[in-house]
């Protein structure tokens, strides 16, 4: 073949290639492409959770929110990711080790001739010191000091991130099990109350018909028959709307357990309780455990740190930079008198522009030292704040399910007693119908009353920084995370939970299944 056929194969194929590059054209999905990813996501969301084989306790129901909630285990993946890089940031401190091999080929020989510089004349004929054919060889293995010093510094802030990572993952973890005791103890007080909602509204049904039908006879005086009506729907309304809000409870209770919707579970009802430990008095100490505890905060110290790395790298880069290195050759060219050899050496190189390029570099990790001090203040503010707010939300919870349920007591005392009156004489059935609402209205909003009770309690545990799980268990099974969450919250129901408000929890690594 010859030279110039070679060379127009080579253009042919060039020209081949650059013309398949320009034809590349963005191509949308197609339909079944979104059906089948649609089909990959649903045959995920449940495959690997354990199913609903008996009713669900409350620790139960935590313990698979922390395993199986979708949004907790996106932090848990987040957090994997920061330690396979820190993982990766410790290879960049080792020296570079280079192995490569080439194959060198002519179509004739590399010859030269030489000339004398003084005459000019040609001294040598045409000579050749190189095979047409050559292969080669190298193992290099070179460490540079500077990259060596960057890359400690970077592998000191990718374990910062990684501590970054667990403090998110506090924080998200937190507030799922926050909503997980509101959700939980509003859909055990729908299930305590609804099951009688359906028989009392027939009867009050009944009993608005029956109110029409006394008007149109005109058997009792209207004004008391509208001041019944307006009581009976009046009633009713709230009836629906109390028991609508805690019927949502037990949706969002099994989307926080990663639960299909509509999938069926049962909850265990324990014995009706609510929580009641007393506040210190003093809010300033709550403040000073928020403020050491608080995973937001906590994120903005690591930050700092890692700003701080980027200072030291800065400077890092206006040192000149030291470059050692050696390496076995072989080259199979037969003109060689050896064809194998070992190099070793240094170089100093030096990037002088660093110098100027320093001064814009550090104003911009000096404007991000703000950044984060600014962060830093406006959280302090907000969670002293939440602080205030949640303790105050819980103080009036409290005071809250006191009155209901002193007002559900009454109230159904005075139902028993009209009860037992129009047992015996049949009359005043009106007033007995719209007691027994009043009692069902009553006794919804002492359950809602209790559930609030125990949101509000956790909100507090949350806005100072508690965690509501225990940081150092390893285990993933389900009953194992069950029982550790409630020997937990044993502990957090107690008084004492608030005696070491002045000690400092020192970060531990959140372990999540």
């Amino acid at each position: 073949m010859s030279i110039s056929t070679r060379w127009m194969n080579g253009c042919g194929v060039g020209l081949l290639l650059l013309m398949t590059g320009c034809a590349v054209m963005p191509v949308p999905l197609t339909e079944a492409e979104i059906q089948q990813r649609v089909k990959g996501d649903l045959a995920q969301l449940a495959e690997w959770q354990e199913p609903v084989s008996r009713p669900i306790t409350l620790y139960e129901a935590m313990a698979r929110a922390l395993k199986y909630n979708l949004e907790t285990r996106v932090e848990v993946l987040k957090e994997m990711v920061e330690h396979r890089q820190l993982d990766l940031a410790h290879y960049d401190l080792l020296p570079k080790v280079v192995a490569d091999a080439a194959y060198n080929g002519r179509s004739n020989y590399a010859g030269s001739q030489s000339r004398s510089l003084l005459s000019g004349r040609t001294s040598l004929e045409p000579s050749t010191s190189s095979d047409r054919n050559v292969f080669t060889t190298n193992l290099t293995l070179s460490w540079d000091m500077l990259d060596f010093g960057l890359s400690y510094v970077r592998a000191e802030q990718a374990a910062n991130d990684v501590l970054v990572a667990e403090e998110d993952k506090r924080r998200v973890a937190n507030r799922v099990i926050q909503d997980v005791r509101g959700s939980f103890w509003k859909a055990v007080s729908a299930e305590r109350v609804l099951g009688r909602l359906g028989f009392l509204d027939g009867w009050v049904g009944k009993a608005l018909s029956e109110v029409q039908t006394i008007k149109a006879k005109r058997l009792d005086s209207p004004l008391a028959l509208l001041q019944y009506e307006r009581d009976l729907l009046g009633a009713q309304r709230e009836i629906q709307q109390l028991s609508q809000e805690l019927s949502l409870a037990r949706v969002h209770l099994a989307e926080l357990m990663n639960l299909e919707p509509g999938e069926p579970f049962e909850l265990q009802i324990s014995d009706s309780h609510h929580v009641n430990v007393p506040l210190p008095g003093q809010l300033e100490e709550l403040e000073q455990r928020a403020l050491m505890n608080r995973p937001e905060l906590r994120k903005v110290d690591y930050q700092k740190r890692i700003n701080a790395k980027e200072t030291k790298a800065a400077i890092l880069e206006l040192l000149p930079n030291v470059n050692m290195f050696t390496g076995a050759h072989y080259d199979s060219n037969s003109f060689l008198f050896h064809n194998n050899w070992i190099t070793y050496g240094a170089k100093v190189s030096w990037n002088l522009l660093n110098v100027f390029r320093h001064p814009a570099r550090k104003q911009v990790i000096e404007a991000q030292d703000q950044v984060l001090d600014a962060q830093s203040l406006a959280l302090t503010m907000a969670i002293m704040t939440q602080v205030h707010v949640a303790s105050a939300q819980y103080q009036a919870a409290l005071q809250d399910v006191q009155m209901a349920g002193r007002y559900f007591d009454t109230q159904e005392k005075i139902t028993d007693h009209l009860n037992r009156v129009w047992s015996v004489n049949g009359t005043n059935e009106h007033q007995v119908i719209r007691e027994k609402v009043q009692s069902l209205v009553a006794e919804l909003r002492y359950e809602s009353a209790k559930a609030k009770v125990e949101l509000a309690y956790a909100n507090v545990l949350a806005a100072i920084g508690e965690d509501p799980f225990p940081t150092d268990i390893t285990s993933d099974n389900l009953e194992e995370l069950s029982q550790a969450l409630e020997e937990r919250w044993e502990w957090l129901q107690r008084e004492e939970v608030f005696a070491r408000l002045t000690q400092v929890t020192p970060t531990a690594e959140v372990r999540l299944p």
